[in-house]
């Protein structure tokens, strides 16, 4: 079952003067039916939607994307591409973390309970209600250190990488 239904969405934007557009209710769906540890940017998630036959503009995408990790849907992840990626936020049982290699863009998930115990312990503290907890841990793989980074072009990506999919692309300018 869903975390997040479609009418507990609808109930939150009809609250905030919103309504619930077909538009909205397919990226919802897209997102709760990834598969665990995927995460799409906006321009992935346009482009599944158009694999599938919507006809749902990349704007639409954006501001869809953003108003829902505003209201806690999705989680904003900064990943070592250069570009926002977006998740379901599922605060518990299933909270994660992430680490990225800076050279091969490969992202790995992770728990840990008292990064989110220690998340909750602020915010309340202060009177807050937190809507995401998220670390992420910038890395180097060990493929990479073995065959010279920092020394290495910058659109080499591990064997690793490569098994789960990675594309090459240029790292991150700002790593």
């Amino acid at each position: 079952m869903p975390l997040y239904t479609a009418a507990a969405l609808k109930a939150e934007l009809n609250e905030k003067g919103w309504r619930l557009t077909p538009q909205r209710e397919t990226i919802l769906n897209i997102f709760q039916n990834l598969p665990k540890g995927n995460h799409l940017s906006a321009e992935d998630l346009h482009h599944e939607l158009r694999k599938q036959g919507h006809s749902i503009s990349l704007s639409t995408v954006y501001r869809t994307v953003k108003l829902m990790s505003r209201m806690g849907i999705l989680r904003e992840l900064e990943l070592a591409e250069g570009h926002k990626h977006y998740e379901l936020n599922t605060m518990s049982p299933h909270h994660h973390h992430h680490m990225v290699c800076v050279q091969c863009n490969r992202t790995m998930e992770f728990d840990n309970d008292s990064i989110l115990k220690q998340a909750l312990k602020q915010t309340e503290k202060y009177g807050l209600q937190l809507i995401d907890c998220q670390l992420t841990i910038y890395t180097i793989c060990p493929e990479a250190l073995r065959r010279g980074y920092p020394g290495l072009p910058e659109n080499w990506v591990c064997s690793s990488a490569i098994a789960q999919g990675a594309k090459p692309s240029a790292r991150s300018k700002s790593t």
